[in-house]
């Protein structure tokens, strides 16, 4: 029997380490989660490096840059794995834009957000996108929403006020906006949806009864639950002093659409919807709404995902507050084990929708 030679025995265990297939791949998303070393050349890489793949038999792995360079390796010209990977670079300038748009007293435009983070508008614009989920102007008008709801919310200020103190320096300009912000009057909103119309129904799908209602805008809520009277109370709670109107028949016909969408949620729905949140909020809805159908994310790639890796906690928040269920699909986001963790209409539930994707 040939007896393998040590070389060939490293190059075997090489290439069945899992983390030699993201080096073949390429795979950005391993950069900073480990570094290889190549022992002819003397350089050590971060996994998405694109220099030519290495021979195995001369490949170390290392748990850190620091851990690569005390084995006598130093760092690579191009893929510079001493420096922050560009990811992470884009995430700490799209943070910073975000702390510069919260505290500006107008909106900045793009050339001037661009010429703050020195890249060219274009640039800019993909890569907040790509990191929030969110346009520049989007994010600030999401931000102003959150301060006019702030304002609106606080005793003895009038809706002058809180109008101003949001950022908008002409009222006009605001009304421009408030239906797309507020969905309603900010009178209307302080009063807790007072002369708002909101049509809803509850019907009964495989997984027990399903609220479905929607305003002017679109469909704000949709509910899962044992006890339909339970669904109607928390609507009512919700919008407290807003018109629930019982749906007609041409309603109905949402409803058998979004019950479809519970029924086979990997199809997808291309459904209108009127859901306001935070900011962050936004971005992590608009995040799961990015999940493909039959996948899953965890909370902290979530996380990563908006450029708030530290995050965690208030994206499990944000999940937990979606008032559309499987339009937004929060039942995707599980814990970085794979555990279902909890959901706000059921584990039970949560399973049940998995699995029909799967299928």
């Amino acid at each position: 029997m040939n007896m393998m030679t040590r070389t060939e025995l490293h190059a075997a265990a090489t290439v069945s380490d899992p983390r030699w297939a993201a080096v073949r791949a390429r795979d950005a998303s391993a950069d900073g989660r480990f570094f290889y070393s190549v022992k002819t050349t003397g350089v050590y890489c971060r996994p998405s490096c694109g220099a030519r793949a290495p021979r195995p038999e001369n490949v170390a792995f290392h748990d850190s840059a620091q851990a690569a360079e005390r084995a006598g390796f130093r760092p690579c010209r191009r893929c510079r794995p001493d420096q922050p990977a560009l990811a992470q670079q884009h995430a700490q300038a799209v943070a910073a834009l975000c702390r510069f748009i919260e505290q500006a007293e107008g909106t900045p435009t793009l050339d001037a957000l661009a010429q703050r983070a020195g890249m060219s508008p274009y640039h800019l614009h993909r890569v907040f996108k790509q990191v929030t989920g969110l346009t520049p102007r989007a994010y600030a008008a999401a931000h102003r929403a959150r301060r006019l709801r702030e304002g609106l919310a606080r005793e003895g200020a009038s809706v002058t006020e809180a109008i101003y103190d949001a950022g908008y320096n002409a009222s006009s300009r605001f009304y421009e906006e408030s239906g797309g912000m507020l969905g309603m009057t900010p009178s209307a909103w302080r009063a807790g949806g007072a002369d708002t119309d909101i049509r809803f129904a509850i019907g009964q799908c495989s997984l027990g009864a399903i609220l479905v209602a929607c305003s002017a805008r679109g469909v704000c809520a949709i509910t899962l639950g044992d006890d339909p009277e339970l669904l109607a109370r928390e609507l009512q709670d919700r919008f407290a002093q807003a018109r629930l109107i019982g749906g007609d028949a041409q309603f109905e016909a949402l409803v058998a659409r979004v019950v479809g969408l519970v029924e086979a949620p990997g199809r997808g729905a291309d459904l209108p919807l009127d859901v306001r949140g935070t900011a962050f909020q936004q971005r992590v809805w608009q995040a799961l709404r990015d999940i493909p159908a039959g996948r899953t994310a965890s909370y902290s790639e979530i996380a990563e995902r908006i450029g708030a890796p530290t995050a965690v906690r208030a994206v499990a928040q944000a999940c937990a507050a979606n008032p559309v269920a499987v339009a937004i699909p929060c039942h995707r986001v599980v814990r970085r084990d794979g555990d279902l963790s909890g959901y706000r209409w059921g584990v039970a539930r949560k399973r049940a929708l998995l699995q029909r994707e799967k299928a």
